[in-house]
C-alpha cells in the first residue's frame, strides 16, 4: 500500500471539469487529472432515479492533501453533493508514484 491515491468525481459539462482539474493541479492539490467525457449516469436523487450526462474526473493525489483536496471539490463544484470517492492506490511504477508526491504540494 502507498500513501498515494486516486479520488473519484463527476461534473455536469466538460467547461466545469476543466475549470475543476486546472485549479486542483494549480493549487498543488493534484499531480494530474483525467477527464472522461460523454459518460452517461443513472442515479438515485430525492427520490427519483435520473440519468445524466456528466463527465468523470480521475484525480491523482496523496493521503496528506485528501482533506483540502476534499474542501476544494465543495469549493469549486456545481452540485450540491459532489461524488468525491477515494480509492487507495496499492502499488505503481515507483518512478510514477514518486511524481505525485513531489508534485502534490507538502503542506
Amino acid at each position: 500500500m502507498t500513501d498515494k491515491r486516486l479520488v473519484l468525481t463527476t461534473c455536469s459539462s466538460i467547461e466545469e471539469a476543466r475549470d475543476i482539474a486546472q485549479a486542483l493541479v494549480n493549487r498543488q492539490l493534484a499531480a494530474c487529472v483525467n477527464i472522461v467525457p460523454q459518460i452517461e449516469s443513472v442515479y438515485r436523487w430525492q427520490g427519483e432515479v435520473e440519468t445524466a450526462a456528466e463527465c468523470l474526473l480521475v484525480i491523482k493525489t496523496t493521503v496528506e492533501a485528501l482533506d483540502r483536496l476534499r474542501a476544494a471539490l465543495s469549493e469549486l463544484h456545481s452540485y450540491e453533493l459532489p461524488e468525491q470517492i477515494e480509492i487507495a492506490i496499492e502499488d505503481g511504477s515507483e518512478a510514477y508514484l514518486k511524481w505525485i508526491g513531489e508534485s502534490v504540494g507538502g503542506f
